[in-house]
């Protein structure tokens, strides 16, 4: 009997869960999904293995080993040297200690300057490029040569105008502007920093004027028209509306062009040669010299390898300050 006003309660029993996939299944059912993806992107992991993974895995390993002139015909013979080729490379008393310190004293400064004389040019020029006047395209178009130019013709041309007798840089300075009567060295002594200088930050600029003018074009116009109305002047936009929007964008160019600045290998290469003077002595040229100069392919990968590791340092050290000064911000 079943009381009036009640139903009867039907308990169906619960389903059972679904079973889990395993790890490995999940992963092949993704590999199976998306395999014209992975498949597309396999000749480009093949090549980043074979360019950038595995000789930097082999000069790990010939840091290790007293791989000199002697053994170059059977490399995978030599000597093994432990830590000595660190030792070599990091004691300043000795010789080659001393000039390696002097190299990165040199790369150090070098990058500081070129970095930032880089970015002062392009947030500048990327800045006066807002505005809508006649020729911006064109000016635009011209600001980016430096950068389309491949570099082997760019610094070839340079070298050029950098002679003393024949070159268009002592032509102007001194038959031109008259601002000195001897014709000064450029490629040699002291003036040869400046020479490099000069080059690196006219091939850089272009670059963080093109990022810049490009986070440019993300700010709404309708925040420098309220600053307007509300009286602040140029200067005043500049420094609280378009700084402190392209902070995300500095971030990046900043990182970027110290690492190309201070691992640049060509610019000094085709510029000097083989052997860069002392006071443009880039730790890249210098590694090279001690490389390929010398045959002492041993200790020339141990300041690979120490190269190497300050760059992860400065980049880790630098993407936490950032993400700090990020999170704080918001």
């Amino acid at each position: 009997m079943v009381a009036v006003g009640h139903r009867p309660e039907h308990r169906h029993a619960a389903a059972p869960p679904a079973p889990r996939r395993p790890r490995g299944g999940r992963l092949l059912a993704g590999l199976r999904r998306n395999r014209l993806a992975y498949l597309l992107l396999l000749p480009a992991l093949a090549l980043e293995l074979l360019i950038h993974l595995v000789p930097m895995v082999t000069g790990i390993a010939v840091s290790f080993t007293q791989l000199t002139q002697f053994f170059i015909r059977r490399w995978s013979q030599a000597p093994d040297a432990g830590f000595d080729n660190y030792r070599v490379a990091l004691d300043v008393n000795a010789p080659a200690g001393r000039a390696l310190l002097h190299s990165f004293w040199v790369t150090c400064q070098f990058t500081v300057l070129a970095v930032g004389l880089s970015w002062l040019l392009g947030v500048s020029a990327a800045i006066l490029m807002q505005d809508s006047f006649r020729g911006r395209g064109l000016l635009r178009t011209l600001f980016l040569v430096p950068y389309a130019l491949p570099v082997y013709t760019a610094v070839i041309a340079w070298s050029f105008m950098f002679q003393r007798d024949n070159g268009l840089v002592n032509h102007v300075l001194v038959d031109q502007l008259h601002l000195t009567t001897d014709r000064p060295f450029w490629l040699l002594g002291g003036n040869s920093f400046a020479a490099l200088l000069t080059v690196v930050v006219w091939r850089s600029w272009p670059f963080a004027f093109l990022a810049l003018m490009a986070g440019l074009q993300n700010i709404p116009g309708e925040l420098y028209e309220a600053a307007a109305l509300d009286g602040a002047g140029v200067w005043q936009q500049i420094r609280r509306i378009t700084m402190p929007s392209l902070r995300p964008v500095n971030q990046v160019l900043v990182l970027v062009l110290f690492l190309w600045t201070f691992n640049d290998f060509n610019t000094p290469y085709v510029l000097f040669g083989s052997s860069a003077p002392p006071d443009a002595d880039l730790i890249s040229i210098h590694i090279y010299q001690s490389s390929f100069v010398t045959w002492n392919f041993g200790v020339g990968s141990a300041m690979s390898v120490l190269l190497l590791a300050f760059l992860l340092l400065v980049t880790a050290g630098y993407l936490v300050l950032t993400s700090r000064r990020r999170t704080a911000h918001d």
